[in-house]
C-alpha cells in the first residue's frame, strides 16, 4: 500500500476538523448555542470524558481546536474569549504566590499591565527582560522562577528574540515558557518546534480576520502543562461563544490566502515608507536593513501585515495632523483584519529598562487588503496635510 503523504498546510486548514457525515453532509459543524447537555443514562452524568455542560465547547469549538492543532502540530488547544486572556491565562495557571516569572520587556501593553496590577496583587513578582537577551536569560532565573514569557516580534517594536536560546537555557532549569505568537500567526512562526511550551494566539487578528470576532487560544504539546491550563479555565469558567468560534473556523479557512496578500502588500508599503525623506526607519523584521533580520530569516518562514515607521523628528500635533489625514487607513487598535490600520505608539510604549532611542515619534501600520497603490496614495496626502519635513 502507497503511505499517503502529509498534506500541505493550506488544505489541512482548509480540511481540518470538518466531518460533513455528522452535520447531515454541511461542510462546516453548526455553532451550537447551549449550556445544558442531556446525557442519555445516569451513568453518564460523572463519566470521564463526556460533555456534560456548554462550557466543554460543542462542535464548532472541537473543529476549531482540532485546525489549530493542525497548524501547529500541538497536543492540546483550550480557547479563550479574547487574546488577552489567552495571555494571562498561563501566566494565572502557572505562577502563583511566592513566584517569580520573566517577561520580555517588549511585551503587549494589557499583559504588562495584568502581571504589574493582578498578578502582583496575588504575591508574585514580574521582571522584565530585554528582548535582546538570549541566552544571558540565564543570570535572571531564581530557584522560585516559574515562568518565562516571550514575545517576538514585540507588538510596537518587533524586536525578534533567540527563542531557541532562551528555551535551551528554560529546560536545562525546569522552567516553562510561553510566547505569544500573534504576528507569525502559527504560520509563519512555530515556537513549538523552537522548545516553546506554550503558543499564544488572538485568533481575533488573523484566523478570524474580519475584526467582528474576539476570541484567542493556547496550544501546547506538554500533557501536563495542557491540564494546568484547561483546570484554570475550568476553575474560571471560561468559553468562547458558539458563534465566535464558528466565525473563527470559518476565517481560518481563507488565513493562508489572506496572509499571503498581507504579507505582500506590507512589503510594498513599507519600501515605499523607508523611501520617503520624512522617515527615519522602518521596523519590518523582514525588510534586509532591519536588525532583526538574521533571526527573523533563521526561524520565521514569512512575514505580518504590520510593522512601525519612525519619524524623523517632529511635534506630537504633527503626528496627529498626519493620523486625521488618512482617509482608508482606519485608527484603531487591534490588526489582522482586512482593512488597513494606523496608531501612533508613543502614549503606550512603557518600558522598565528604557524607552527605545528613536529618533521621532513611532507608528504601526496594520496593512489590510487594500490595494497598496490607494494605500500609498492616502499616506502620500496625509505626510502632504501633516507639514512634515525632512
Amino acid at each position: 500500500m502507497t503511505k499517503t503523504p502529509r498534506r500541505t498546510l493550506d488544505t489541512r486548514l482548509v480540511r481540518a476538523g470538518s466531518d460533513p457525515k455528522k452535520f447531515d453532509g454541511a461542510v462546516n459543524p453548526p455553532p451550537q448555542r447551549a449550556s445544558t447537555v442531556l446525557m442519555p443514562t445516569a451513568e453518564e452524568l460523572y463519566a470521564p470524558g463526556v460533555k456534560t455542560y456548554g462550557l466543554v465547547g460543542m462542535a464548532a469549538h472541537d473543529a476549531l481546536k482540532s485546525a489549530l492543532c493542525e497548524m501547529e502540530d500541538a497536543r492540546d488547544c483550550l480557547l479563550t474569549a479574547s487574546g488577552l486572556i489567552a495571555c494571562t491565562l498561563p501566566i494565572f495557571a502557572l505562577a502563583g504566590a511566592g513566584g517569580h516569572i520573566l517577561v520580555t520587556d517588549s511585551v503587549y501593553g494589557p499583559t504588562r499591565r495584568y502581571c504589574d496590577r493582578s498578578l502582583k496583587r496575588w504575591g508574585c513578582e514580574t521582571e522584565y527582560f530585554d528582548p535582546d537577551i538570549g541566552a544571558g536569560i540565564e543570570a535572571l532565573i531564581r530557584p522560585e522562577t516559574q515562568l518565562i514569557f516571550l514575545e517576538s516580534p514585540g507588538s510596537l517594536t518587533f524586536e525578534i528574540q533567540d527563542t531557541p536560546a532562551i528555551t535551551e537555557i528554560a529546560r536545562k532549569h525546569g522552567v516553562p515558557t510561553a510566547l505569544d505568537n500573534t504576528w507569525g500567526a502559527g504560520v509563519y512562526y512555530k515556537p513549538l518546534d523552537l522548545g516553546v511550551d506554550v503558543s499564544i494566539h488572538a485568533t481575533t487578528k488573523y484566523p478570524a480576520g474580519h475584526s467582528d470576532v474576539l476570541s484567542g487560544a493556547i496550544l501546547t504539546r506538554d500533557p501536563l502543562i495542557g491540564a494546568r491550563i484547561a483546570q484554570a479555565s475550568t476553575d474560571l469558567g471560561m468559553m468562547v461563544s458558539a458563534e465566535d468560534a464558528y466565525l473563527t473556523l470559518r476565517g481560518l479557512r481563507t488565513m493562508m490566502t489572506r496572509l499571503r496578500q498581507h504579507e505582500a502588500s506590507a512589503y510594498d508599503v513599507a519600501d515605499w515608507l523607508a523611501a520617503r525623506p520624512e522617515v527615519d526607519r522602518i521596523l519590518h523584521p523582514g525588510r534586509p536593513d532591519d536588525p532583526y533580520h538574521a533571526l527573523w530569516k533563521r526561524d520565521f518562514t514569512g512575514s505580518a501585515g504590520l510593522f512601525g515607521m519612525v519619524l524623523k523628528p517632529c511635534d506630537e500635533a504633527q503626528v496627529l495632523a498626519f493620523l486625521n489625514a488618512l482617509t482608508l487607513f482606519g485608527l484603531g487598535f487591534s490588526w489582522g483584519g482586512y482593512e488597513s490600520l494606523a496608531i501612533h505608539c508613543d502614549p503606550q510604549l512603557d518600558r522598565t529598562l528604557g524607552r527605545p532611542d528613536f529618533a521621532g515619534p513611532l507608528l504601526r501600520f496594520s496593512i489590510g487588503l487594500e490595494s497598496p497603490t490607494d494605500l500609498k496614495a492616502d499616506l502620500a496626502n496625509a505626510f502632504e496635510a501633516s507639514g512634515i519635513r525632512a
